[in-house]
């Protein structure tokens, strides 16, 4: 059987399709995955097949023109407006980006069955036009759903052009998101794992320290400004008994000497060095939000543009961390970070949840199934 996997075209936006598209490979189903940019090479360095669909775009660039249309709900997005107007008029411009070569990729290939993330419903419009059944992954921590329809309520005239009028629901959902964390949705549960971070741990992380480690993590998502909270974290660290790694700084975090518990390092497998930490102050991106759960480890999430504050929102009311702007931590959040046996349960509680969800491969034969259900009806 062959597998579509649709993703938008961003590091976030794809990893979570990957275990998943793992499973279906390993289960010896032909599997691709359809996306663009650094989506693409994320894929890639993930060891699944991909498919550039938009070669040479640039999401900023897509993103630009509905920000000069609808300044307001796109602006109130990045700062933190959690709602989900800004958030569809963006990606339904990057939908339409997409679409002329997943359609094309569709027709040529001929998927069974196409699974794709919530804010890439152009996954769900190649399925319709190939009349064959969808899914979606809902693995964002934002619910899926809304984001799904947030876009899909500005696609009636894409939709009418590539002659998928209406556009049917999925046929089925897979949630990756923990209940406690984000509430009940309807859909199959799968156990987040993550796609990447798998491979050897720094020998000075691995040994044993005499002060608690917590990693910085900053956005995968380019952005030319300064990252704050990183500089935050090193003008606090001085005075607070941790030692502190900083994951990719940025130039105006290192600038200055940094002081003597402060280290820096490139890329990290996160999935495997996080056991050997005992917290994560990060931007408050999904990956690193449910990885950090996965492993058990204590959060600072920053709140940030969108959905970023609700994650900030949803771990700080688990339990499992703090929400704490970028320019209030201190050497006393450092330290309660690693400190606070209510946060480190908490963290420990999710992670035990997590585990207990069915495994990506659990989900292949139901999945599949779809396919063969939709034939026998065809």
């Amino acid at each position: 059987m062959r597998v579509l996997f649709v993703a938008s075209p961003m590091v976030g936006h794809v990893l979570p399709l990957v275990p998943l598209a793992e499973a279906f490979r390993d289960a010896g189903h032909d599997v691709v995955v359809a996306t663009a940019a650094e989506g693409a090479d994320a894929a890639r360095k993930a060891g699944v097949p991909v498919h550039d669909v938009a070669p040479g775009v640039r999401p900023a660039r897509v993103f630009a023109g509905p920000l000069l249309r609808h300044p307001v709900p796109i602006l109130r997005m990045v700062a933190g407006d959690t709602g989900t107007e800004g958030v569809g008029l963006m990606f339904a411009a990057m939908t339409a980006r997409l679409a002329g070569g997943t359609m094309a990729l569709a027709d040529e290939w001929r998927p069974d069955l196409v699974l794709h993330e919530g804010l890439a419903p152009v996954g769900a419009l190649a399925a319709a036009r190939r009349a064959v059944p969808s899914v979606l992954v809902d693995a964002l921590i934002y619910d899926g759903w809304r984001l799904y329809t947030a876009v899909t309520s500005h696609l009636d005239r894409l939709a009418r052009r590539l002659g998928v009028d209406p556009l049917p629901d999925p046929a089925d959902t897979v949630v990756a998101v923990p209940p406690s964390l984000a509430g009940e949705r309807r859909g199959r549960p799968m156990r987040y794992v993550p796609a990447t971070g798998h491979g050897d741990v720094p020998e000075h992380l691995a040994r044993p320290r005499s002060r608690p480690v917590v990693l910085v993590s900053r956005s995968t998502v380019a952005d030319p400004r300064p990252d704050r909270m990183m500089s935050r974290v090193v003008q606090a660290a001085g005075n607070a008994d941790v030692d502190v790694v900083l994951v990719r700084p940025d130039r105006a975090a290192v600038r200055r000497p940094l002081p003597p518990n402060v280290t820096t390092t490139d890329w990290l497998p996160f999935a495997a060095v996080m056991p050997h930490v005992a917290g994560v102050v990060h931007h408050g991106g999904s990956g690193t939000v449910m990885t950090a759960l996965a492993a058990g480890v204590p959060q600072v999430v920053v709140p940030g543009a969108g959905d970023r504050t609700l994650h900030a929102r949803l771990v700080a009311a688990r339990g499992a961390g703090l929400a704490v702007p970028d320019k209030e931590i201190t050497a006393a959040t450092l330290e309660r970070l690693v400190s606070d046996p209510s946060l480190a349960e908490a963290a420990r509680e999710v992670a035990a949840e997590i585990a207990a969800m069915p495994a990506p491969a659990e989900l292949v034969e139901p999945l599949a199934a779809l396919a063969g259900r939709d034939r026998a009806a065809g």
